[in-house]
């Protein structure tokens, strides 16, 4: 996905100096959950569902609060402070200057920086921050909840909202902090979908549609044995189903019925720990080209230039725009793999990713905050962030159309694809945001999940047996967690 980064020196008086890091969604981009601009689309008239419609900016924006002032943003990358920028261009009277302060979460720097300020607080402390699906429960309902503004505290109807944008469930949970208030919500939706090669399909199953390749596959049953069927198909026509077993691993991973931390103690699901076996099964058949996701190999894999012809990838919309389509080789149909993809439903229902957006309690620019963080999350005017996102007009015509949380704005708005051969991607991923869960998350995922991965692959290359690979991942987790581990 993409991620314009800016790295920023931390002081100790919490001064950030942010510079500008790298570029657009290329080969080094993670996921973090945010995304580009959208594209352009000739869709109707958005309907007013509640979300604030004109009054949008509460009449004049500019009289609230104070008379202006300054508001305080914190991101990992320039993706909403540059929508913050947006909000101000479209509503004059708002008077208030943004303050960025972008660190990008390599190497840990993000959440310890944000951390202090919010501590700290005083002039210099966010109003609005920003975190990752990796590490935004510490935000919402772990360490750092208490920080963390109930919406309802900014003059958003929340709930009344909610259910007129259709905002995805699974959002909703992540973002409701311990006392079952909202805290956190997202503008992009990033539930998953498996995106596959039409000609691969076509090829090893006699069809390259959606809904056919969905029941070879599988989707919707929660069982991956039409998937290991499928995969012995493909191999027989010398194709791999998946790139590495990280492919599998996020729908796993996102489709299990606990979170690794229950009570303070360490839990593997079954789904989880289910997911060894897969690995293993994937490798000693011979059934991917056993890449690591977010290197060489996998994208390669992209442009159809692996080991083997490779038929999909598992992941949201966000995985096709700034990453399947940086590395397929081309930037039209005909060229590389470009043109030569589609999208049908998962076996099961998960997501991956995604950029929850908060306020701080301790704001004293509550109702200013409280107009951007509607407009970014809830609104579903044509002039709300949510549409712009969806179409591709945040910036004119030409932008990246992206799933966004409003499955009322995806209604009405056109996700139709050249990459996908002209498919509409909003018909499938707008399920697929309804399938996922986002109940089984903790504020130790991103961690965990590391050690977990790594134990994975050294017993599927036949390093380690099942039981000492889960026995050195549970003593590393012991020995650098705060975590109960038996």
């Amino acid at each position: 996905m993409r991620k314009i980064k800016r790295f920023a020196a931390v002081a100790l008086s919490l001064c950030m100096v942010a510079t500008v890091m790298s570029g657009c969604g290329g080969q080094g981009a993670a996921p973090a959950g945010g995304s580009d601009t959208g594209a352009a689309a000739d869709t109707g008239a958005a309907a007013d569902t509640g979300a604030k419609a004109d009054d949008t900016a509460k009449a004049d924006a500019g009289s609230s609060d104070a008379a202006g002032g300054t508001i305080n943003v914190w991101a990992f990358t320039d993706e909403v402070p540059n929508m913050i920028n947006k909000f101000k261009e479209l509503h004059p009277d708002f008077a208030y200057d943004i303050n960025p302060v972008i660190i990008a979460t390599t190497e840990g720097a993000y959440q310890p920086a944000l951390d202090q300020a919010l501590v700290a607080g005083g002039a210099d402390a966010p109003d609005i921050y920003c975190a990752e699906a990796a590490f935004v429960l510490k935000y919402t309902q772990g360490d750092m909840a208490s920080y963390a503004c109930p919406y309802e505290d900014l003059g958003i109807d929340v709930q009344k909202e909610i259910a007129d944008a259709e905002i995805a469930q699974y959002t909703v949970d992540i973002g409701t902090n311990p006392d079952g208030k909202v805290v956190g919500l997202g503008y992009q939706a990033t539930g998953g979908a498996f995106i596959y090669r039409r000609s691969i399909a076509k090829d090893a199953f006699g069809t390259d549609d959606p809904a056919e390749v969905a029941k070879v596959i599988g989707s919707g049953t929660q069982s991956w044995d039409k998937f290991w069927e499928a995969a012995e198909t493909l191999k027989g026509k010398g194709y791999g189903i998946v790139s590495g077993d990280g492919d599998m691993w996020h729908a796993i991973e996102n489709s299990s019925d606990q979170g690794w931390i229950v009570d303070g103690k360490l839990v593997i699901d079954p789904k989880r720990e289910a997911f060894m076996d897969a690995s293993k099964k994937l490798k000693d058949n011979d059934y991917h080209n056993d890449t690591q996701d977010w290197q060489d190999a996998w994208f390669a894999d992209m442009k159809g230039e692996g080991a083997k012809g490779i038929l999909g990838f598992f992941g949201p919309a966000w995985l096709i725009n700034y990453t399947l389509a940086a590395n397929c080789g081309g930037e039209k149909p005909g060229e590389g793999t470009y043109g030569d993809w589609a999208v049908c439903a998962p076996p099961v229902g998960f997501f991956w990713g995604g950029t929850w957006v908060m306020a701080n309690k301790d704001s004293e620019k509550k109702e200013a905050v409280g107009q951007i963080i509607d407009w970014i999350t809830l609104n579903c005017t044509e002039d709300g962030l949510q549409y712009m996102w969806a179409n591709g007009t945040m910036n004119g015509d030409g932008g990246t159309k992206d799933c966004v949380a409003s499955a009322k704005v995806m209604s009405i708005s056109d996700g139709t694809l050249d990459f996908l051969g002209g498919q509409n991607m909003f018909d499938v991923f707008g399920e697929a945001n309804a399938y996922a869960n986002g109940k089984n998350l903790t504020q130790y995922d991103e961690t965990i999940n590391l050690k977990w991965r790594d134990q994975v692959r050294q017993y599927s290359a036949g390093e380690k047996s099942k039981e000492d690979a889960i026995a050195a991942f549970k003593q590393d987790v012991a020995d650098n967690l705060d975590v109960t581990v038996e």
